[in-house]
């Protein structure tokens, strides 16, 4: 019977010794992988019952000096208090635009447009839709984050959707001078939106729902398909920790503060109470989350998986 011969210590590190240094060093040799910086993606996709939600990344940026925003009613130290408590510096905040696509199967809609027509048209595309496929482009209210996309220099973006916003919102800007976006925007092109109320359905299942204060005539869309709802809040709060904990803050781009505050607790407690989801248009992307009652304030919940089963 033959038998192997045995290896010795010492043969064993001689060989290792005599391997080739290319090959002993192959990993310290391999090209680093260049760093590609700080990334999302430009579109989140669910399922609400028989509807397809959407939400598109029109842009995010950071802003400094957080507190001459939000929390303008209270000191410094209760700013950074609260702050500290979630995590979130105080110098700083990070600020996203978020529009929403809702697919009903007959209807594509699109809530707000966003910054410019090139941001919302590349998110667009990014989604897999087009900007001729929009059927009805609902504007929530007239800041220029929000209609930004809906014209530039070549005329209209979605020149075969009907446009639709509040009468309140449009009547009151139609009324002063004072707004550069609307001006740019909306005024040349008044001619193609209908002007609904509180409680007016813009397709099967999307219901306006007045929520003023930020502006005068600010609305929100509930979204029901199959038994389930999710509302589409724009911007009566706008964000995730100062708006929601602490709904009395004042804030900067609210026109009327006391209604704002308001409003807010208003939505946020009714979401709680019912656990309805929303989309935040200035939440951290992707923008979606629950309503949990905290104390006299609330706390938000970002959806996890829920949303992706069908």
């Amino acid at each position: 019977m033959l038998k192997t011969p045995a290896i010795s210590r010492r043969a064993l590190l001689a060989g290792a010794a005599a391997l080739p240094i290319t090959a002993a060093t192959s990993q310290s040799t391999l090209a680093a992988a260049d760093m590609k910086g700080v990334a999302q993606t430009r579109f989140n996709r669910m399922k609400l019952g028989n509807f397809e939600v959407t939400t598109l990344l029109v842009g995010t940026r950071t802003v400094e000096g957080p507190q001459n925003i939000f929390g303008m009613n209270v000191s410094a130290e209760e700013f950074a208090t609260a702050s500290a408590a979630a995590r979130i510096p105080t110098t700083a905040a990070q600020f996203f635009f978020t529009p929403t696509v809702v697919n009903t199967g007959s209807q594509l809609i699109l809530f707000d447009t966003g910054l410019n027509p090139g941001a919302i048209s590349s998110a667009l595309e990014a989604a897999g839709y087009s900007t001729d496929q929009v059927d009805t482009v609902v504007i929530t209210h007239m800041h220029g984050d929000h209609i930004g996309g809906m014209a530039g220099e070549n005329g209209v973006t979605f020149a075969n959707a009907k446009h639709v916003t509040g009468t309140t919102e449009m009547n009151f800007w139609a009324g002063t001078d004072k707004n550069k976006a609307f001006e740019g925007k909306i005024r040349p092109n008044m001619d193609r939106f209908d002007m609904i109320e509180d409680g007016a359905s813009v397709a099967s299942g999307v219901t306006a729902m007045s929520a003023f204060g930020h502006t005068p005539g600010h609305t929100t869309y509930m979204l029901e398909s199959d038994g389930q709802q999710m509302l589409l809040a724009a911007d009566f709060a706008n964000h995730y920790v100062w708006s929601l904990a602490h709904p009395d803050w004042e804030v900067k781009f609210d026109m009327d503060k006391s209604a704002a505050a308001a409003t807010r607790r208003k939505m946020l407690g009714m979401m709680a109470a019912d656990s309805v989801p929303f989309v935040g248009y200035h939440m951290p992307f992707p923008a979606v989350g629950f309503v949990e009652t905290h104390g006299d304030g609330f706390h938000y919940a970002p959806a996890s998986y829920q949303f992706m089963m069908s």
